[in-house]
């Protein structure tokens, strides 16, 4: 009894630390510190509403998020802005998750921030507070437990261009690009894009963690690689060839395949010997599990 107590402890333990360790990653990469009061911001952003991002869960662990303002390309709003922060809240709170498919109504992806609302806040000031907010989210959103995808049909431009970089991969339609034209805006990326794509360039354009992830280059515009390139242009069989794609990394149950992304997260984030530590830890919370078990009945390591 004593041995089977003493694991049930540990176990709990673990999972109290690893909880402990997404809350600290969910922590603002700003604060009061940094000017930084982010309910005012939010109060200040919904001023300039139109469009929507909607979120819908499905069965399967899946989620599907959708840019919705394609009158505009899907260009985010200030109130777009905060839906997006609060799907991701969302997110972070859904248990049963494994994937996530971000895409953009009408064919097209997204053609970054809505005009109208650059030109309201074009102040200094007011430009980094937006940028402090949505660095906060599109950073929570890279981190979540989930292996989430960029499906780019269409346009994916600037901003758009920068929310791609937080997914974990890219597939692209015919006819699709993406572009950082900041340059053309006199602008640098302020979305945490730039910071993320020269880390993506640096591990050599591919992440061995995940077979498939290539196809980046260091010039403004790139196209996406021969096997990240889905076949259909279609809006709804995009979709499915994106849900049918991401399938080979979903199967299975939710608890791996969460861990399996905590694992590259850290590894992706974390010095080397903070990253080993951590994954010895989310290494502690499946061993001995349900699945584990249940596939050494299997014995599929000697098939």
């Amino acid at each position: 009894v004593f041995p089977e107590m003493a694991l049930a402890l540990w176990k709990n333990f673990l999972q109290i630390t690893m909880k402990t360790i997404l809350q600290q990653r969910r922590l603002s990469l700003y604060n009061g510190a940094h000017g930084y009061e982010e309910e005012l911001i939010k109060k200040k952003l919904q001023q300039f509403s139109g469009g929507s991002v909607n979120l819908v869960k499905e069965d399967n662990g899946i989620a599907i998020l959708t840019l919705n303002n394609p009158k505009f390309m899907n260009a985010f709003t200030g109130t777009m802005m905060v839906e997006l922060q609060e799907r991701v809240t969302e997110l972070e709170n859904w248990k049963d998750g494994k994937g996530l498919i971000i895409h953009g109504a009408g064919n097209t992806f997204c053609s970054g921030s809505d005009l109208n609302v650059v030109k309201e806040i074009s102040n200094s000031q007011d430009g980094m507070n937006m940028c402090m907010f949505m660095q906060n989210t599109l950073t929570r959103l890279m981190r979540l437990p989930l292996i989430s995808v960029a499906l780019v049909q269409g346009k994916a431009f600037g901003g758009g261009a920068e929310l791609t970089t937080a997914c974990d991969f890219r597939l692209m339609t015919p006819g699709s690009e993406i572009r950082f034209v900041h340059k053309r805006m006199g602008l640098v990326p302020g979305w945490g894009g730039g910071a993320r794509l020269a880390r993506l360039v640096a591990r050599g354009q591919r992440c061995g963690c995940w077979p498939g992830l290539s196809g980046w280059a260091p010039r403004e515009r790139w196209a996406g690689a021969r096997e990240l390139t889905l076949p259909a242009a279609d809006e709804a069989a995009a979709l499915a060839e994106a849900r049918a794609w991401l399938s080979q990394y979903t199967d299975g149950p939710a608890a791996v395949v969460r861990a399996v992304k905590k694992v590259v997260t850290a590894a992706r984030e974390l010095p080397l010997e903070d990253a080993l530590r951590t994954e010895k830890d989310i290494f502690g919370t499946v061993w001995g599990g349900p699945a584990n078990l249940e596939a050494l009945v299997r014995r599929p390591k000697h098939k």
